[in-house]
């Protein structure tokens, strides 16, 4: 999949395409249907499939307040897009200019790049544009004058409640891993690069990766057993999300820190992607690191036997 920063990005010469619009965080069942059609709609028009989306959430710009946590990282956003079989992701650079646009100059700015748009796929309830002035009604009024179709799909329903990228960060919050996974049609993951810790870990005897999440939907504090992706390799580890109250002086910092078992090498700069498997035990405070490196070994070993 050909990631575009501007439609000049674009293979040169007229070309055909469909497009599906929307932030698409999570990337769950009912954004995989908009997605789907779009590449249905490709394959009929002999046409190029793109997904448009956007660099941060809307509301990091218009709503600063109220920025839901995302629960996927960009670089996982556009992998879950690429596996569905997009040709093209256009994100979009969601600033304070590109705000101020209306939904009807957004849509015709859209058919005068693209210059051939045969259709636009969105969720029944997207809107768009400076104060949602955008909406599948407009874009149906655009596609009769401009000569492209609008797709404009009910939500994805499970347990009589539709999909939304809401109950999956609730579920998250709640630990709830079966949940997320059934709503997001794949297992959710935590993934994020490793930045630079105070080497407690090392000096414990079990080196940690810390990871940089800061302002992620994340799972309540604790000790897990996951798996970790490293490009295209698993390994086996024990995770920790907490304040690391045994060792913190000062205002606490949250850490999600993850230790990868029988693994030498820098990590330092590297995306990780981590698959919550079971949570072992709550956030503790140890009278002595000691007995925190006594009750680190004893999650290692209750992993391991996890994965046995």
């Amino acid at each position: 999949m050909k990631i575009l920063r501007a439609l000049t990005d674009l293979p040169p010469g007229p070309r055909r395409v469909c497009v599906a619009i929307g932030v698409f965080d999570g990337v769950h069942l009912g954004h995989q249907q908009v997605i789907r059609q779009t590449v249905a709609d490709a394959e009929q028009h002999e046409a190029l499939s793109v997904v448009v989306t956007f660099d941060r959430h809307p509301h990091a710009v218009v709503a600063p307040t109220r920025v839901p946590p995302p629960v996927y990282s960009l670089p996982q956003k556009l992998r879950a897009i690429e596996a569905l079989g997009v040709e093209g992701a256009w994100v979009i650079h969601f600033d304070e200019a590109f705000s101020r646009q209306t939904g009807e100059e957004f849509v015709r700015a859209l058919v005068r790049d693209f210059s051939q748009l045969r259709s636009i796929c969105v969720g029944s309830g997207f809107t768009f544009g400076h104060r949602r002035s955008g909406d599948v009604e407009l874009l149906r009024r655009l596609g009769a004058e401009l000569n492209f179709s609008v797709h404009g799909l009910a939500a994805v329903s499970l347990d009589g409640e539709p999909v939304s990228s809401t109950r999956i960060r609730e579920a998250i919050r709640g630990g709830q891993f079966d949940a997320a996974g059934q709503m997001l049609g794949r297992a959710w993951s935590l993934a994020g690069p490793v930045v630079k810790g105070d080497q407690l870990g090392g000096r414990l005897g079990f080196p940690t990766a810390n990871l940089d999440v800061n302002g992620r939907a994340l799972p309540p504090n604790g000790v897990y057993a996951v798996h970790v992706r490293i490009d295209a390799r698993i390994h086996r580890g024990v995770l920790n999300i907490g304040f690391r109250p045994t060792v913190s002086s000062g205002a606490p910092e949250l850490r999600v820190e993850a230790h990868l078992f029988d693994f030498t090498g820098d990590l330092y700069g590297r995306d990780l992607e981590i698959t919550f498997l079971e949570k072992l035990r709550e956030e503790q405070k140890f009278p002595s690191l000691e007995a925190l490196k006594e009750q680190i070994a004893r999650d290692v070993a209750s992993a391991r036997r996890r994965f046995t």
